[in-house]
């Protein structure tokens, strides 16, 4: 006995799919059901459902009937892509596993046999990966797996033999920068889509674009999307594009995107279940599997089998099954988009298949289903192919169409479970045409009482709440008779007489009266904006807070409407339009009328003093404003003079060629500077000009103002101390500056306006004073200990805005690279002239990647700029972020990095840069960045310092190699090969052996002494490290002559046979060691009788002093060496006898 109880559907969904056929008989009948043969690929036309196989077929299945027509062979390989052309069916295209595309003509109508029209090996040794025909033409477009695009042009036999004669058959149009994904052709324009990007291509004008700018990674479907129904007729399609997220993006034809949609959480609904006509297999006799097959293939069912269980739908079937239970939001990528029927997008992954309404950008269902690997559309309907081989045909219906037809082929429990599981979509009276009630009592008593008693009992339910048909027309006839009259003419057509002022008058102009109703709310709110100045309510009675936004925000009371019409949208954008010009209007007026300000009341006692008060008071301000106006054009006239002067002085050769009179001269302009320029106006204390109005609407003497410039001055006071106090990278190398106590910020705009004339003389004497450091000795600048630091910076602080940034950073970097604090100074003045940039708001969320994104954006970049925005990266998030900085090489440097960033994470990042380019071009790379040529030095020592080994395990107590000290690991190897094998000078050279002693580098120490040709010293070195690999290899330092060998063998005797454990950490570096490869008398002969031969080593070991007792192995290598040699002579002996007979024999 089999219950079933089904849980209703949520009422939003109103769709489902069905699979009413079975395809599994026509798997078998094909014999692609076998675990040696199986359906590879899939299309579908009109009229064909064609299926690739694994063994090069493609059999054609003739829809109607399901019946197969013809097969086509292919001998290049198994099927990959098949595709039917969708305006021609007697054309097909398809791709092989070699990369072969064949064009075929079917010439069914004319009954002749099939015929190769195009065959293209422009894809030979890739995988083809999407096949698009033109909806025009007779040509396919081809994608493979490198990212080649072609197309392969048909040509027909029904257009003659000529026909195709002047045309090219096969032209690659493009390649793109990945895998080819997916395909798409519409009214000239072609689609493609990579694992990066999507391209848009004219493939008439040969234009391209690229739609967005973002780029993505992985599988991303893209598709067409035609308007052309209803009232969006002879609209140009659109683009749905797929992005990370389960976002798609909307994009016109022209590749311009308008907006992007986020399914991730409308997909938190439970799934739709697949309402399936496919019988449960399992738990039954083998016998009853034999039922789907007779059912299928109309066959009468043998007594034997019936006895099992009769032929109704009482047989195990697999019902669907929901679970309301909500799932979490889903964020995937969708590898393919398909258009599906009536404005509807389809997409899917190996578990679940998702169709969208993207005009609306809602969800319209997904279901969930296993290992799907292909989707094919054809209007309504699906076709899946599986992992396993096996199709599904499922079709996208109406609930109640799905329930009628259900009741057509008489499937009695599985129309009763739609109609209980989707009892929303059956209920109501709409639906009584399709499914009267009548029809669903039939399906009741249908229904086996013994077996399904729950699904009964919820039907009855169902019933009992279904809406009659009659009820829409009878409550449609009250409203008539309640508000219009009528006559019934003889054919029983209702003849509608309207009253005046009925409600169908009103509802049928409801458009115009809504519009205007809306004109009458706007100006109201006018009239409530504009009565709002006028009224003085006490505080206390204020129901909002004030808000400090920037220009004027307004409500508009207007109704919601989804979708509103484009009419009443035009009205209400017009409607706007007119309030805002109404409102400049009455603003204008009331600040040019005197009439409408309030009148002061005449019997009000000593009114009359106080307007004169308050003028007299008004005149006394002009006449300060105007001597103030004065004072600054004198001191202006007096700049411009001192200015002209220190120009004409400059100019001078006597001056110029003197540095002394030279300094003199800019101090001495330095002082007029200070007096008209260096003092703070108020206007100016929130770092903009006075011409630059405030757009808060407020003054710079509010006290809140001034206590906030105040704290952000102390601030920025504070961090300029600690970044000096740490050193030029944040660490703790840099000398402590005691003088940077600014208690104005960097001012990046000048104080008051200046002419352009002389700001460009001011620009050329203030870039003048910072490169000469025309400061110490003037008591204006020094301030503190140290003198030209402190004067250096307090100019930066008073005068970034005369200043060129990129001079500026050049100074620091040459002139000033010693002095931490002037870099820091920089880099505030930086800060503050890009506080404005949206890349701002972009870093301070912390998305590192977004981050990175926005800046990549901004290209072309200058380095100014960047720079101020990767120190705010660099303050964010660290190394982390320093690593990623090689990408805007050579705009920023690594000099610049270095003033950046802490010493240890400007390693990184210069590992990080150098390791990006090729093996063969890092060697000329790093010589190209090392400019000056001290910074090798300075690289070297930070790279030894940092992630290194301790010098107590590479160096003795008295500074000699330890044990096998050379096997420790260094952080930054790489870098410091690069830097020991790039050419140099000879004192360079020494003074980086020393420095690689003195760490306990010792593989760099060797390479410097062959190539400061101490070999001995190498050789010395290389018996206290005892370790014979060293003398092989290509890095390796291996003797040269007999007497260096001999001076190795005495070096080894007197190295110690033993190592200290204690004195080595306690332990082997980098884990154990062969003892077999020590510095031994013994193993330094054997590798010699290599070289020379057993015996004349045992000479050279007897020459030297030093007895050996050799091991049995050592022994038989020495044997063995001397029968080689013999050989090796006797060989040598029969060479040369033979070349002499044969040159007696031609002299003969």
């Amino acid at each position: 006995m089999i219950t079933m109880s089904s849980v209703p559907v949520t009422e939003s969904c109103g769709h489902v799919l069905v699979e009413f056929d079975c395809l599994d008989p026509l798997l078998a009948a094909l014999r692609l059901d076998s675990g040696r043969l199986k359906c590879t690929c899939l299309a579908v036309s009109r009229k064909w459902l064609a299926l690739g196989t694994s063994a090069g077929g493609l059999h054609l299945i003739q829809r109607e009937g399901w019946k197969q027509r013809l097969i086509l062979t292919h001998k290049e390989g198994s099927i990959t892509q098949v595709a039917c052309c969708p305006h021609d069916e007697d054309f097909v295209a398809v791709a092989t596993s070699q990369g072969l595309v064949v064009v075929w003509e079917l010439q069914l109508e004319r009954r002749g046999r099939p015929e190769r029209v195009c065959v293209s090996w422009e894809h030979r040794g890739q995988a083809v990966t999407a096949l698009c025909w033109d909806n025009v033409a007779l040509r396919v477009f081809v994608g493979d797996a490198g990212g080649k695009v072609s197309f392969v042009r048909a040509g027909s036999s029904k257009l003659g033999k000529g026909a195709g004669f002047v045309i090219f058959p096969v032209q690659t149009i493009t390649t793109v920068d990945s895998r080819v994904v997916q395909l798409g052709y519409m009214d000239g324009r072609l689609l493609v889509s990579s694992l990066s990007r999507c391209y848009l291509c004219d493939t008439e004008r040969e234009k391209f674009w690229r739609v967005g700018n973002k780029e993505r990674d992985g599988e991303f479907g893209a598709c067409f999307f035609p308007q052309g129904r209803g009232l969006m007729g002879g609209q140009s399609p659109l683009l749905y594009c797929a992005r990370p997220g389960s976002r798609i993006w909307e994009a016109s034809f022209n590749g311009e995107v308008l907006s992007t949609h986020q399914f991730k959480q409308l997909l938190a609904c439970p799934p739709v279940p697949i309402i399936s006509n496919r019988y449960a297999l399992l738990s039954m006799p083998l016998c009853l599997c034999l039922l789907p097959y007779h059912v299928f293939a109309g066959v009468p069912v043998p007594d034997h089998i019936q006895q099992f269980g009769d032929l109704d739908d009482s047989i195990c079937r697999c019902e669907p099954q929901y679970s309301p239970a909500q799932r979490g939001p889903q964020s995937m990528a969708f590898p393919r988009l398909l258009y599906l029927s009536d404005q509807n997008l389809l997409t899917w992954t190996d578990s679940a298949i998702y169709i969208f309404v993207p005009q609306s950008g809602q969800v319209l269902l997904w279901s969930e289903i296993k290992d799907v690997m292909e989707i094919v559309v054809f209007r309504s309907e699906l076709f899946c192919l599986h992992g396993d081989g096996h199709l599904s045909h499922l079709l996208l219906l109406p609930v109640e169409r799905c329930a009628e037809r259900l009741l057509r082929r008489e499937n009695w429990v599985l129309a009763a479970t739609v109609c209980c599981m989707f009892q929303h979509a059956i209920t109501p009276c709409r639906v009584r045409k399709s499914l009267p009630i009548d029809r669903l009592e039939n399906l009741r008593s249908q229904l086996n009482s013994s077996t399904h008693q729950d699904l009964i009992s919820q039907l009855e339910e169902v019933i009992s709440k279904l809406e009659p048909l009659d009820s829409a027309s009878s409550s449609r006839r009250s409203s008539i008779s309640s508000h219009e009259s009528f006559n019934v003419l003889d054919c029983g057509i209702y003849r509608i007489i309207s009253r005046r002022g009925s409600q169908s008058d009103e509802e049928t102009s409801s458009l115009i009266s809504q519009s205007m109703l809306e004109e009458e709310r706007l100006k109201e709110f006018t009239f409530v904006q504009e009565d709002e100045p006028m009224e003085q309510d006490p505080p206390s009675e204020r129901t909002e807070p004030d808000r400090p936004d920037l220009g004027l925000h307004f409500h508009l009371p207007l109704p919601f409407r989804p979708k509103p019409p484009r009419a009443t949208l035009q009205a209400v954008r017009d409607s706007v339009s007119s309030f805002v010009k109404k409102t400049t209007e009455k603003i204008n007026t009331l600040q040019m009328s005197s009439d409408l300000w309030p009148r002061p009341d005449q019997r009000e006692g000593g009114l009359s003093e106080a307007v004169v008060s308050t003028a007299v008071f008004s005149e006394e301000v002009n006449a300060e404003l105007n001597a103030e106006r004065h004072s600054a054009d004198i001191d202006l006239q007096e700049l411009r003079e001192a200015t002209e002067r220190a120009i004409s002085q400059v100019q001078d050769p006597t001056v110029l060629f003197k540095p002394a009179c030279l300094g003199d001269v800019l101090r001495e302009w330095l002082l007029v500077l200070e007096r008209v320029l260096g003092t703070v106006l108020p206007q100016s204390e929130d770092g903009r000009p006075p011409g630059v109005e405030n757009l808060s609407g407020e003054g710079c003497e509010d006290e809140q103002e001034e206590q906030a410039a105040e704290g952000m001055a102390m601030q920025l006071n504070q961090e300029a101390q600690d970044e000096s106090r740490l050193g030029p990278g944040g660490g703790e190398e840099g000398p402590p500056v005691e003088s940077m106590a600014f208690l104005e910020p960097v001012r990046v705009w000048s104080p008051q306006p200046l002419p352009s004339d002389l700001q460009a003389d001011l620009y050329q004497l203030a870039s003048l004073s910072l490169d000469l450091g025309c400061f110490r000795g003037n008591s204006t600048w020094e301030t503190g200990k140290e003198g030209e630091t402190g004067g250096v910076c307090s100019f930066l602080h008073r005068y970034f805005f005369l200043l060129d940034p990129e001079h500026v950073r050049y100074a620091c970097l040459v002139q000033y690279k010693d002095q931490p604090a002037v870099h820091t100074t920089y880099m505030a003045g930086l800060r503050e002239l890009s506080q404005t940039s949206p890349v701002v708001e972009v870093i301070e969320r912390g998305d590192l990647l977004k981050s990175l994104r926005s800046l990549r954006e901004m290209q072309p970049w200058t380095a100014p700029p960047l720079l101020a925005h990767l120190h705010r990266l660099y303050e964010k998030h660290g190394e982390l972020a320093l690593r990623s900085f090689t990408q805007f090489y050579p705009t920023i440097l690594p000099s610049d990095i270095m003033a950046l960033a802490q010493k240890r994470h400007f390693l990184a990042y210069l590992d990080n840069l150098i390791q990006s380019r090729a093996e063969e071009q890092r060697l000329s790379f790093l010589g190209s960045l090392l400019q000056p040529e001290c910074l090798r030095q300075d690289w070297l020592e930070l790279a030894l310092s940092h992630d290194a080994p301790p010098k107590a395990d590479t160096l003795t107590a008295d500074g000699q190699p330890r044990w096998c000290s050379h096997l420790f690991s260094w952080g930054y190897g790489r870098l410091l090969s690069l830097l020991i094998h790039l050419p140099a000078d000879l004192e360079s050279k020494k003074k980086m052996a020393e420095t690689c002693r003195t760490f306990g580098y010792w593989s760099g120490y060797l390479s410097l002494c062959c190539q400061l040709q101490r070999r001995s010293e190498a050789f010395s070195t290389i018996c206290r490290l005892d370790d014979l690999a060293l003398l092989e290899g290509p890095n390796g330092v291996s003797p040269e002559t007999l007497e260096e060998w001999k001076l190795l063998l005495q070096l080894s005797q007197h190295r110690d046979h033993a190592p200290d454990p204690a004195s080595n950490g306690n332990a082997l570096p980098n884990g154990s060691w062969d003892w077999s490869s020590q510095v031994s008398p013994e193993n330094l002969m054997l590798r010699l009788a290599r070289v020379i031969g057993p015996d004349r080593a045992l000479a050279t070991l007897q020459d030297c002093g030093i007895r050996v007792e050799l091991r049995p192995h050592s022994a038989l290598v020495c044997e063995l060496l001397r029968i080689a040699e013999r050989r090796q002579r006797a060989l040598i002996q029969t060479m040369l006898e033979r070349c002499d007979r044969f040159l007696w024999s031609q002299q003969a």
